[in-house]
């Protein structure tokens, strides 16, 4: 185990603006400033002793030019993540973690934001980091037809059923129904339904694909110690890792693995970094650019295989109260909203202060997974005090 790591940072307060593709009333940056201020404010600190910041998937707001309206007295800390997808959503909290740890800076916001009047879309940013001419030249164009290609195999050569796509889009809409800041709320979804939506990219329904909303998410990361003298009950950062290893990365759609989400040696990392296992999961926030890439990344995480896939990725298996591993417990990206990925991380904490909408009784520990399929991909584990105590 890292001793590092494990419970020496937590989080001290979350805040998120959300709103409809196209249509925020605020900027960018002001959606953003929001969002931190609010952060600060459930923690009790004044947004002015934030002194670093850590993004990523090309954000477009650089931390100094947030400084004015934040009073910040001094930056210490600027940082994001590689990568034009939410591969870096939870390598994010390591970079400010390890800045918190070894003294560069003292309270850390994790960011994301992400308004279309000013940023564009982001599927376009995505591709920007991926197309080349032989993808060009073969009409792929989109993420959706990159992620297809992979959802195919992991159906017609693994043998996964394509029902566990819809099994876990079902679970995001269970769950995004029942909260009320979810673009899903009150709204019913079943088979017939997800059966007529348009194709998008085969096998991709358009109920398959996560799609975007204007706003920002911030999460305010303190040392442990501090902390716990805040307002909030501290959510504890028990472990993260990031990266790839050999024969999967930026190849051309040649991975090695090539029906995975690519988090197999991301995962080993963070079990051994842990002393953790899949049976210590409580809960999961996984992030889902669509849904075939959201059941590799349970599989990558060994919740389960390729064989037993059928049965673990069932929704009585994936929703609250009462599931084995209830997962998007707000929504996810396809149901709760899109704000590349930040909404997953609010969920791991407000799961683990007892505030979630479709709360998890007794959870004591949430994992965050970004990005599957990424070129780059990231996990981390947190937990409540019961997690250790």
């Amino acid at each position: 185990m890292n001793k590092a790591l494990f419970a020496t940072t937590a989080v001290a307060g979350i805040g998120i603006r959300q709103f409809k593709r196209g249509q925020s009333p605020m900027s960018e940056r002001t959606a953003l400033v929001h969002a931190i201020v609010d952060a600060c404010a459930e923690a009790g600190l004044d947004p002015a002793d934030v002194d670093g910041f850590v993004s990523y998937g090309d954000d477009k707001n650089e931390p100094v030019r947030l400084m004015p309206e934040l009073g910040t007295k001094e930056l210490c800390w600027s940082q994001a993540v590689f990568g034009g997808g939410g591969g870096g959503i939870a390598a994010a909290f390591g970079s400010a973690a390890a800045a918190i740890l070894t003294g560069q800076a003292s309270a850390v916001i994790v960011f994301r934001a992400l308004v279309q009047g000013h940023s564009g879309r982001l599927s376009a940013a995505v591709m920007a980091h991926h197309l080349n001419d032989m993808m060009i030249a073969a009409g792929v164009m989109a993420p959706a037809q990159v992620c297809a290609m992979r959802a195919m195999r992991l159906f017609e050569h693994h043998g996964v059923p394509t029902s566990t796509a819809e099994e876990f889009v079902k679970a995001c809409y269970y769950h995004g129904a029942r909260n009320p800041d979810a673009v899903a709320y009150g709204q019913t979804f079943d088979h017939a339904q997800y059966a007529a939506s348009r194709m998008i990219a085969e096998p991709f329904h358009l109920f398959d694909c996560s799609r975007e909303n204007d706003g920002a998410g911030a999460v305010l990361l303190v040392s442990a110690e501090r902390a716990r003298d805040l307002r909030k009950p501290p959510v504890y950062l028990l472990g993260v890792t990031q990266g790839t290893e050999k024969g999967w990365g930026d190849l051309a759609e040649n991975d090695v693995d090539y029906a995975s989400a690519g988090f197999a040696s991301v995962v080993r990392r963070l079990w051994r970094q842990t002393d953790l296992t899949p049976a210590d999961i409580d809960c999961a926030q996984i992030y889902e650019n669509f849904s075939a890439q959201g059941v590799a990344s349970l599989i990558d995480h060994g919740f389960c295989g390729y064989e037993d896939a059928a049965e673990f990725v069932r929704m009585e298996n994936l929703i609250a109260p009462g599931g084995k591993l209830p997962i998007n417990t707000a929504g996810g990206n396809t149901a709760q909203g899109f704000i590349h990925g930040i909404g997953i991380a609010l969920e791991s904490v407000r799961q683990l202060r007892g505030e979630s909408a479709n709360p998890v009784p007794g959870a004591r520990t949430c994992l965050l997974a970004g990005g599957p399929g990424s070129p780059t991909v990231s996990s981390a584990i947190f937990g409540s005090a019961a997690a250790f105590g």
